[in-house]
């Protein structure tokens, strides 16, 4: 299972899915491709180590559409990590751009859109996602998400001398601002990356006016 991920989401230890099970894989994944057509951006929110990049890349895969993470763009336009930014020019620079860039991969063609752990929360960020696209919240509980993010050192909020009381403060803000996206889908520590994908691809069909599907 190879998937294209940034360094900062890498080894968030996702099961792997058993060999025998890649045949049948492979034949969901045909047939997503074939019968299901995207029609808006599916902007995919959560805390950090929710797994929106792995996952998105996973989606993105299954249903033949582009796949975008908007940190990776800031990175990108800037030159620097995401690290660099918040030291050299502060959090609201960062988050200003942050905007910038949702609006302009919102106004483009529908893809699988990775965001920041910040950006669903404010208010302007969440209101273009409503007009163009759809909100879904990878929901996972705050152990699962440190055992994921404990030996990152590119989170720049969790640089502090308890990041595991910062990171349950970060959770305890923001679970009330993501319960307000569209949909959600729940992590679990035995769901790999392709059963989460799946679940997102489930959770999108109910919603027609994003996620068409046709017959084969």
């Amino acid at each position: 299972m190879a998937f294209r991920a940034s360094s900062r989401h890498s080894g968030q230890n996702f099961p792997r899915p058993a060999t025998d099970c890649r045949s049948a894989r492979g034949k969901q994944e045909k047939r997503a491709k074939g019968m299901d057509r995207l029609k808006k951006t599916v902007a995919l929110v959560g805390m950090m180590g929710a797994g929106k990049t792995a996952v998105g890349t996973a989606v993105a895969r299954l249903l033949g559409v582009p796949f975008r993470d908007s940190d990776e763009e800031i990175v990108q336009a800037a030159q620097r990590s995401i690290a660099e930014i918040f030291e050299r020019d502060g959090e609201p620079f960062f988050r200003a751009r942050e905007t910038e860039v949702l609006g302009r991969l919102l106004r483009g063609t529908p893809c699988i859109l990775s965001t920041g752990g910040g950006a669903f929360l404010a208010d302007q960020n969440r209101a273009l996602i409503g007009e163009a696209g759809v909100s879904v919240w990878l929901r996972a509980d705050l152990d699962l998400l440190w055992q994921r993010v404990r030996h990152k050192t590119t989170r720049p909020l969790l640089r502090t001398a308890n990041p595991r009381e910062t990171l349950r403060n970060l959770y305890d803000a923001r679970v009330p601002l993501y319960a307000k996206a569209d949909l959600a889908v729940d992590a679990a520590p035995e769901l790999s990356i392709d059963d989460m994908a799946h679940r997102v691809i489930a959770a999108l069909a109910t919603r027609p006016d994003v996620l068409e599907r046709t017959d084969a």
